[in-house]
């Protein structure tokens, strides 16, 4: 079958063509179903009348329509759900500019372990160089597998089951959840989260997104928030891999501050960001309830700093042939990652300081920036893995015990715990 992209050429990402506020809304929705204790009766009486009635829907490969939604409570066993933000400009007005085609520039996975004792996000750099399977039309039928293409062509090609699909292969994961995110609603998550505090080394200067930040810690929310997160030429190299890490600054931050603030007990708070996220949002079936999206949350509120990972897929760039100038895999690397994922063993990087060219270690970090892992309960009643509710049923007890892989060195990122700085574009 043809490809579509003879009919529908890929926009090639000019410097003055590519803002990327998708990646906040990818963020904050992978950190607010990370991180939410809320109580599922309530949230859920908020979402079904008002968010459930905004969210579009689609089908997953082999996905059953009208799947039961979980009762509320922690989803039983573990997650793996794909986070796609899409560059599409269609129905989000004028402000982001002109593209063509509908790439698939943020790609995330999120991983919760079978007992919730950790969570492992990985992000997927958007010139990576991937086979991508036979995937089935929207319109009907299929297009025809690919031996090497960008992952964040995979969007365009097939929607988003082309791109679950892909990341199935690669990662030999099986993905029964995911979610595509457009632009409009970024600043109003920001906003509903109240504000993040960002560290920055040294300075930023971004003429393409007009971000401007000194050296220091910076409270962003809104509009600075949306080109923190967007900016690509003002820190690292200026690439796409430097963007990651300064993103996971913003990232391990957000979720320290919700994690300490009263976010997490504030409902307004909590279906502000629900309600800009799904209206914005495209779902697979067996995400679209929001009792779903609330026993997710419910099954990793209570996950240490320490064992919330954000790494990037291994890859390397200035290969030639297909690579060049794109990002080349590390197979060899990511299959300790995945490994460890389908093991659920917690990971983290090889050093404290292994966190990417967009990012440092913070200076000033709180010296006791780790919390203390508890020791395993020496309890052997209810049993292991298992505690009893007060209505009788069991929830699964986090293993504190497990010891973190350690990823190789080509791997980047850091956990929740550790105090980062986002690093400006010297060049």
């Amino acid at each position: 079958m043809k490809h579509p992209h003879a009919r529908h050429p890929i926009a090639r990402h000019g410097r003055l063509k590519t803002p990327h506020p998708v990646a906040l809304a990818a963020q904050y929705l992978a950190v607010a179903l990370a991180v939410v204790p809320v109580s599922g009766a309530a949230f859920a009486g908020y979402a079904t009348w008002s968010v459930s009635s905004e969210v579009q829907t689609v089908a997953l490969a082999g996905e059953t329509p009208g799947a039961a939604a979980p009762q509320i409570s922690a989803i039983d066993g573990g997650v793996n759900l794909l986070l796609v933000g899409s560059d599409s400009r269609e129905g989000q007005g004028d402000a982001y500019g002109e593209t063509e085609g509908n790439l698939n520039d943020v790609t995330m996975l999120m991983h919760i372990a079978q007992d919730h004792s950790s969570a492992t996000v990985v992000s997927f750099p958007r010139d990576m160089v991937v086979p991508i399977p036979s995937c089935p039309d929207p319109a009907g039928g299929s297009f025809d597998a690919m031996s090497a293409q960008p992952i964040n062509v995979t969007l365009s090609y097939g929607g988003l089951p082309c791109t679950v699909l892909t990341v199935e292969a690669l990662t030999g994961l099986s993905i029964p959840f995911a979610a595509e995110i457009q632009f409009n609603g970024v600043i109003e998550m920001s906003n509903a989260v109240g504000g993040v505090p960002v560290c920055v080394v040294d300075p930023i200067d971004d003429e393409y997104t007009g971000v401007v930040l000194d050296p220091g810690t910076h409270m962003l929310q809104g509009a600075d928030a949306l080109g923190f997160l967007r900016t690509r030429h003002g820190v690292g190299d200026g690439s796409d891999l430097g963007r990651i890490s300064s993103q996971q600054v913003f990232l391990s931050s957000l979720v320290r501050t919700m994690k300490s603030s009263e976010t997490l007990g504030d409902f307004g708070k909590l279906y502000g960001i629900a309600r800009a996220a799904s209206s914005n949002m495209v779902l697979s079936q067996s995400l679209a309830s929001p009792d779903t999206l609330v026993s997710i949350a419910l099954a990793l509120k209570d996950i240490d700093l320490d064992r919330v990972a954000f790494v990037a897929y291994p890859g390397v760039t200035g290969g030639d042939g297909v690579y060049a100038g794109k990002v080349e895999p590390l197979y060899d690397d990511a299959a300790v990652l995945f490994s460890a994922i389908q093991a659920d063993q917690p990971v983290t990087t090889a050093d404290p300081a292994n966190t990417g060219i967009g990012a440092v270690v913070d200076p000033n970090a709180p010296a006791t920036a780790a919390p203390a892992t508890p020791a395993p309960s020496t309890d052997a009643t209810p049993a292991p893995g298992d505690a009893a509710a007060a209505d009788g049923t069991t929830t699964q007890t986090p293993d504190v015990a497990k010891t973190p892989t350690a990823l190789p060195q080509s791997i980047t990122g850091q956990t929740a715990a550790e105090y980062t700085c986002s690093k400006g574009n010297d060049d």
